[in-house]
């Protein structure tokens, strides 16, 4: 059976893992008794909740005797580190437009490694049937793009098919009217257009892992394409380590994969992607070969981190009381379990017993790994997000990210404004006659905590994506702190109607009546720029004397909602996020009012000093 291997990328909601969906069904792929639910490939909670693609999936179809190997890419730039690595394992790729947006910034990403990679490209210009598609324009966009990027003369050449995703359409041009129900149109594209896969089943193995998976049964399994030869399980093979080493295991199991399973098998061809267990450390890069015949491939460079968090065991009053798994032991064994399949996350011990650095692509990276161990019953805080600094020849630097803005017209001198306080710098500004787009160089540090603030600016109707672009040395910016000070509660116990009434007008409330609060717990935000301490569990003083005003109903305003995401943006240097699978709270490293007074006392004499 001949081979093609691709890799579908776009950005964000473009409607990449809708149009897997498509190939799966409109292939012959699945029996008659699979049934496939909406956006497959998104496995996990949080992707289908959240409508994006986290962890790069694969999966495979038979069509007119090919087998296609496909692989779902994420399109956030938190996660771009598996788009580069995928990029090895391919020989094409479908780029995904927006018949609206058109090219949008991780699209320019995407196609910049497909470019650089030498994978030859389709484009599948997506969701032609909405009111405001305008196809024809965004082709000339997206060749703009190629050629920008340096594409050559056969990637400039590239097909294009036209689709509508959810209604499982496709067609060869432009012209709504001529969508079909089927995607016949693009299988046959992929056919004639990807090349086979350069590999040799003569000669001697060689394989080469570029994502990892792990399951609690094998341990960790590499994921990644055969380069030459054939695979058996059960046979002895040498693993080139990425230090130069040399280890000899037993392939435990091998796995291929077709539609929705991954099933087992005994051996597998040279150009087919699988997986395969049986080395416990096993990382991206490494080469299997065949004992006495050890030849490498060229290393695949995985992204640094470029965002760190400390997470530690939950000490709050109220530790213990809604979590399962509330140890240091618990706590350090889940993170060091998703080392073993996020090749892109760092987890260090640091010095305390019960504290670890935690180091990943960007804020929404850690934001869903806490979501998920949350949800899995663990129960702990983190600190405020930073970037990571490394010194670069004795020079100090900060990580660098490309930031595209759109946005009405009305609102570009705010947002000018607002990215410029926080170290940004414009590079481009493009007008048309209610739009703006704005291209923006920034450093990380200055992204952390934005995005409520640029949406303020913008009342909501603003856009913004950014990714990582380089190190550069260090700007003399105070950036990443929130202004505003915090109310702070003074007293353990539920908070009441008529402690939260007294303290409205001093700011806005976190918290609504009959809350369990303590001590140090920030319950809202003030209006000035200092912490105020407050007594949110007050009751009403209680008396025999009739009141004119005792029929009176309370009427409190709206508390403001605090999500992961939003906790995270909000807290400063001396604050944390205190995460359990019941709530999410704010509050201060020192809970004590009186030592928390004294140690800010101290700290603002050395800052004026």
């Amino acid at each position: 059976m001949e081979i093609r291997n691709i890799a579908i990328i776009a950005h964000v909601d473009h409607g990449k893992t809708t149009l897997v969906d498509q190939l799966l069904k409109k292939s012959d792929t699945l029996s008659s008794r699979e049934n496939i639910e909406e956006r497959a490939m998104d496995s996990n909670d949080l992707e289908r909740e959240r409508g994006i693609t986290i962890l790069a999936k694969n999966t495979a179809i038979k069509y007119k005797g090919y087998k296609i190997n496909i692989l779902d890419t994420p399109g956030h730039a938190d996660f771009s580190g598996e788009v580069e690595r995928i990029m090895k394992m391919v020989d094409g790729v479908i780029l995904v437009v927006d018949a609206y947006e058109g090219a949008m910034p991780q699209t320019r990403f995407v196609l910049k490694q497909a470019l650089e990679n030498n994978l030859k490209p389709i484009v599948v210009i997506n969701k032609v049937d909405k009111p405001s598609a305008r196809p024809d324009e965004v082709v000339d966009e997206v060749l703009d793009l190629f050629i920008e990027l340096g594409a050559n003369d056969d990637q400039l050449d590239f097909k294009v098919a036209y689709a509508s995703a959810t209604h499982g359409t496709s067609s060869l041009s432009s012209d709504i009217n001529t969508q079909e129900p089927t995607m016949d149109y693009i299988l046959d594209l992929i056919i004639s257009e990807i090349p086979a896969p350069e590999a040799s089943v003569d000669g001697y193995l060689q394989f080469q892992g570029a994502l990892l998976d792990y399951n609690d049964y094998v341990g960790r399994m590499a994921i990644g394409r055969i380069k030459r030869g054939i695979m058996k399980q059960n046979e002895i093979v040498s693993c080139m380590r990425n230090d130069g080493s040399i280890k000899q295991f037993r392939i435990q199991k091998l796995y291929s994969f077709l539609g929705l399973q991954k099933s087992e098998v005994e051996s597998a061809e040279a150009g087919d992607i699988v997986a395969v267990a049986g080395l416990a450390d096993i990382n991206v890069g490494e080469t299997l070969c065949n004992v006495g015949h050890e030849e490498a491939l060229p290393p695949i460079r995985v992204s640094e981190p470029t965002v760190e968090m400390y997470f530690s065991t939950n000490d709050s009053p109220f530790s213990g009381k809604e979590g399962k798994f509330v140890t240091s032991t618990k706590l350090e064994e889940r993170l060091f379990r998703e080392v073993q399949k996020d090749v892109s996350l760092k987890v260090v011990k640091a010095g305390k017993n019960d504290e670890w650095i935690v180091c990943g692509r960007g804020e929404l990276h850690l934001g869903i790994l806490i979501e998920n161990m949350r949800r899995e019953g663990y129960e702990f805080q983190v600190a405020k997000p930073k970037p990571i600094i490394k010194e670069i020849d004795g020079v100090k630097c900060e990580p660098f990210e490309y930031v595209q803005i759109d946005l009405p017209n009305e609102y570009v001198g705010p947002t000018i404004e607002l990215i410029g306080k926080r170290g940004g710098i414009l590079e481009s500004m493009e007008n048309d006659i209610s739009q703006t787009r704005l291209i923006y160089t920034v450093p990380s540090r200055g992204l952390i905590g934005l995005s409520t603030d640029f949406m303020t600016a913008t009342k909501g109707f603003g856009t913004m994506c950014h990714y990582f672009l380089e190190y550069r040395p260090m700007e003399n910016i105070l950036v990443g702190n929130r202004k505003l000070g915090v109310l702070v509660a003074s007293e353990e116990g539920k908070t009441s109607a008529y402690g939260i009434g007294q303290i409205e007008d001093r700011g806005v409330l976190f918290v609504e009546p009959n809350q369990d609060v303590y001590e140090g717990q920030i319950v809202g935000e003030c209006n000035k720029e200092e912490d105020l301490a407050v007594n949110v569990t007050k009751m009403k003083q209680q008396t025999n004397q009739r009141s004119s005003t005792k029929d009176t109903t309370v009427v409190l305003k709206r508390p403001r909602p605090m999500g992961l995401e939003a906790c995270m943006e909000y807290i400063n240097d001396d604050e944390l996020v205190e995460v359990t699978p019941r709530n999410i709270r704010l509050r201060k490293k020192i809970l004590d009012t009186n030592e928390r007074k004294k140690f800010d006392s101290k700290r603002y004499k050395n800052d004026k000093n």
